[in-house]
């Protein structure tokens, strides 16, 4: 199993970015033997889309989760259409945050939990 975690850096001991499409890196990883992939995140300078473009990322990168603060109504409806699933209100480091998912302690939501352009207003 593969699950994305939004990240501010590009490992295990950096913490959660609270955007999903304009995080700075998504870590796919493995929860269980803990072995991980920094992709760095290009759709975050887009002007739009960005939200869609990163869903349809982590969707090709066979994610069947997601870990973030937040995510917006277009990544949720790429997310939702792939069949991932959407933790939200997800904090601190990325190996805290996989402990947390390994122990069903995570809110998984069924809609968006901020409004769209969420991202480009809340900065870093």
């Amino acid at each position: 199993m593969k699950i994305c975690i939004t990240s501010y850096g590009n490992n295990l001991d950096s913490n959660v970015d609270p955007r999903f499409g304009r995080c700075a890196y998504f870590i796919i990883i493995d929860p269980e033997t803990m072995e991980f992939e920094a992709i760095e995140n290009l759709s975050a300078q887009t002007s739009g889309g960005a939200g869609i473009q990163a869903g349809q990322l982590i969707s090709e990168k066979k994610a069947e989760a997601v870990l973030t603060g937040n995510v917006g109504p277009n990544a949720y409806q790429t997310l939702s259409a792939a069949g991932i699933k959407i933790f939200t209100q997800v904090t601190g480091s990325i190996g805290e945050a996989v402990n947390k998912f390994n122990n069903n302690e995570l809110i998984e939501v069924d809609n968006a939990t901020v409004e769209s352009h969420f991202g480009m207003q809340s900065g870093k």
